[in-house]
């Protein structure tokens, strides 16, 4: 456990708390497109639903309009937007541009868009490729650095958009907006986000199928160095529950690993914050004893003995205790007297 360093979430060990690994192997290591960190003291839910809000809630940016001026490759106008969409661009200061739904501008304007100007042609025998480098920033912007491409490659170049040949151009007005992954993939800050726990299988929670050796079939991941591995003749414990989970955050490159991890625990604090809200008797909620709806009898409320349905009620039954119906204790029915005698003396009292 020596190559972890601590981070608590809570002030008190009881709540939940993290553990960032800074050297694992020389493949999995904490850097600005990975990080790899553990969760415990906390349930499966609260893990889970962790890692959900990680891939789909985190506000990003992404090219989601494209108008086309030239295009004389031989890649479709639909194709090569599709293609502008998926380009990772930079999403730190997210936060400052508005969603167009909530902006008042009729369909973008520099407060909820970024705008991207991409204009090239080939002018030379070899033919030439177009890269995210190639895309430029046009007008104002809330920071001088959202929604400009990522470029993370040696060369410095980005994604390869299209290829042109000689005399082929492409003119191009992207508009970035801010969106969620729920919504669009294109806004998810994520490439992938390995999620683990119990890596030697001791809560069964997995029935693996194997045709010979088990161990040679399903090795153990990585993670399993963490954790001692079952004894031999352990017996199971069925009450035993999961409060170690493995998270292997991977970033497109929009924003840093740790920002898409701070970034969903505090989407998790607003939509509990919400709640909480909501249940407040001065936010429109109901307080207890408040309650003004019909109710059902509560015994002791009417009726002799607490009988919900006694004389209170307005009608009685033939079974004792005095009350009396319309058939019972000696009354007349279109089918003669009852059986049932005087109130109080019939075989039901």
């Amino acid at each position: 456990m020596e190559d972890y360093d601590t981070m608590m979430m809570d002030s008190e060990a009881i709540g939940p708390s993290v553990k960032i690994s800074q050297k694992l192997t020389s493949r999995r290591q904490a850097n600005d497109e990975r990080v790899v960190f553990q969760l415990s003291n906390c349930d499966l839910a609260f893990a889970n639903s962790l890692r959900r809000v990680m891939l789909a809630e985190i506000p990003t940016i992404a090219i989601d309009l494209v108008e086309v001026e030239e295009n004389t490759s031989v890649l479709a106008d639909e194709f090569i937007a599709h293609r502008l969409g998926l380009i990772p661009l930079n999403a730190k200061g997210a936060d400052d541009v508005k969603y167009s739904r909530d902006c008042e501008c009729e369909q973008y304007c520099e407060l909820c868009s970024v705008k991207l100007i991409l204009h090239a042609k080939c002018t030379s025998d070899e033919g030439m490729n177009v890269y995210a480098r190639d895309m430029v920033v046009d007008g104002a912007r809330p920071n001088h650095f959202v929604g400009n491409p990522v470029i993370t490659d040696p060369e410095g170049q980005g994604v390869l958009i299209v290829k042109l040949r000689k005399g082929q151009e492409i003119n191009m007005t992207c508009i970035a907006k801010k969106g969620i992954a729920k919504e669009h993939v294109k806004w998810c800050p994520a490439s992938a986000i390995g999620f683990e726990y119990d890596p030697h299988n001791k809560l069964r929670h997995l029935d693996l199928w194997y045709e010979e050796d088990p161990q040679k079939e399903w090795p153990l991941s990585e993670n399993a160095a963490l954790e001692d591995p079952p004894a031999e003749g352990e017996p199971f414990d069925y009450d035993a529950v999961p409060n170690k989970f493995y998270f292997d955050v991977e970033t497109t490159g929009q924003m840093e690993p740790d920002q898409i991890v701070h970034g969903g625990i505090k989407i998790m604090m607003e939509k509990l914050a919400s709640i909480v809200h909501e249940l407040r008797p001065d936010a429109g909620g109901e307080a207890k004893g408040e309650y003004d709806a019909p109710r059902s009898p509560e015994y002791g409320d009417s009726g002799a003995g607490g009988d919900p349905w006694g004389q209170d009620q307005g009608f009685t039954t033939p079974y004792g205790g005095g009350n009396q119906s319309a058939w019972g204790g000696g009354g007349t029915t279109p089918y003669g007297t009852t059986p049932f005698g005087q109130p109080g003396q019939g075989g039901w009292s």
